[in-house]
């Protein structure tokens, strides 16, 4: 088994973290830049209806990946705060016992999306063959969601454990497989948007198996979960993963809002925002990556006690976050006419694309901040602020601001007033973040309540050790 030590109590905190997103991005935007390459082929088809439909079915994929982030949050906060305080086989046993309730949840939220397709789909706007094609698109690949959560706690618990590059290979090794499967279903066997359905399902798969098996040979991660063991480990999994999962889903819940307004515009305007939304992780995928990669160097250090680490470390992100937004907008900007012209774009699908890649792209900082913030939270025991900016962002703001914007600049207001959202609350999301570090953050080691500290409603019970 390999040595377990907390790598991140010691070094130049700037290093770890662009180390730590560096690797944690490349991973990532492998997956991104596969979605990415999708929608090209997609669009190469000529076919309006058929990338609308990927427009929707995304906003559902969104909802459901957002799931399995917050499940990853918590395992990865859980085993990086045992290596921290030095507890070896209490990070082991978190590893078996929260991938376990990995595969558990998934299933069970995989069936439950399966039954209302239609209906959310239908909610989102879409309707006539467009509906039928994203609930077509939505059926082949939600049997995926359980491994694609599995490879995603997986990736999470090596970043807990330092390993950076083997959780970035095992999201490369997806990207890859889907991008070689896709021209070959898409154009080769004349599938089209089964082909690219059928990949991504495929590659999830492989994401999993590759996520696993170095926790497996390397770590020792993986036992035969016990029944005391899981008792005692699903409060304080549920404590992080519950109001982590509600803040994930606050995006896709804003996201579905956005493509609602947008649908109004018709779909040609639909496919411009799924061609942004395609293209903001690729462009930002590193940080995308932050949340995760910034976590475990936070969280080892306050598992350890070392809050000025924990200070230094966020300070370090959020000097990250300002570098990258700066210089990805810069070529973002550069490139905006190609970019169109890569999708073959004209009208208002073409003025959205540089709406993005001119203003929009540099308030992506504060989102980023707050992805930052979010890390702080979920692994400083108060994982709910993270629900409340979130959702603050993508339903308190969001829908008045969007409401305006589309009201006063028709389709490119909707995106507008989306990032007049992500403004106002990363803004409000770096003041907490700090004081929650000035406070010394909340309990080490969560013990009771799923609605956390702040605010609680009840007591449920506690976790034993």
């Amino acid at each position: 088994m390999a040595d377990a030590q907390a790598k991140f109590l010691t070094g130049n905190l700037f290093r770890h973290t662009t180390v730590m997103a560096l690797t944690s991005s490349v991973g990532l935007m492998a997956v991104f830049l596969v979605d990415f390459v999708d929608m090209i082929f997609i669009a190469m088809l000529g076919k309006a209806e058929l990338a609308a439909a990927i427009g929707y079915a995304g906003a559902i994929l969104f909802f459901t990946t957002s799931f399995g982030i917050g499940l990853a949050i918590a395992a990865g906060a859980l085993v990086a705060r045992a290596l921290g305080s030095g507890d070896e086989a209490l990070a082991r046993e978190r590893t078996t016992h929260a991938l376990t309730y990995g595969v558990i949840f998934g299933v069970i939220f995989s069936i439950i999306v399966w039954i209302f397709l239609a209906d959310l789909v239908a909610l989102l706007g879409a309707t006539g063959h467009t509906a039928d094609l994203s609930v077509h698109f939505l059926a082949i690949i939600l049997p995926s969601v359980p491994f694609l959560m599995v490879g995603m706690m997986g990736g999470a618990i090596l970043r807990a454990h330092g390993d950076a590059r083997r959780a970035m290979m095992a999201t490369i090794a997806g990207g890859v497989v889907n991008a070689v499967l896709d021209p070959i279903l898409i154009f080769g066997l004349d599938l089209e948007l089964t082909g690219a359905a059928i990949a991504s399902s495929i590659a999830r798969v492989v994401i999993a198996l590759v996520a696993i098996l170095p926790l497996i040979r390397i770590y020792g991660g993986i036992a035969m979960p016990h029944l005391p063991g899981m008792r005692r480990d699903l409060m304080p999994v549920l404590s992080i993963a519950f109001p982590a999962i509600l803040a994930q889903i606050a995006t896709p819940v804003g996201q579905a809002f956005v493509t609602r307004a947008m649908a109004g515009y018709g779909e040609a305007a639909v496919a411009g925002m799924a061609i942004v939304g395609r293209l903001i992780p690729v462009a930002f995928g590193v940080v995308f990556a932050l949340s995760g990669a910034v976590g475990p160097i936070l969280g080892q250090n306050f598992g350890a006690g070392n809050m000025s680490r924990v200070r230094e470390g966020f300070r370090a992100a959020v000097w990250f976050t300002a570098i990258v937004i700066v210089l990805v907008s810069a070529v973002l900007f550069v490139l905006r006419g190609p970019i169109a012209a890569l999708f073959e774009a004209d009208g208002i699908t073409r003025e959205l694309i540089y709406l993005f890649c001119g203003p929009l792209s540099l308030l992506f900082f504060f989102p980023g901040i707050l992805f930052v913030a979010n890390a702080a939270f979920n692994n400083l025991g108060h994982p709910f602020y993270s629900t409340y900016t979130n959702w603050g962002r993508n339903a308190v703001a969001l829908i008045p601001f969007v409401w305006a914007g589309s009201a006063l600049y028709g389709a490119p207001g909707v995106l507008i007033g989306q990032a007049a959202a992500g403004v106002l609350f990363g803004v409000i999301a770096w003041v907490l973040a700090l004081r929650v570090i000035a406070r010394g953050g909340g309990e080490r080691e969560p013990k009771e309540a799923i609605f956390g500290r702040e605010g609680r409603l009840m007591t449920l019970f506690h976790a034993r050790r």
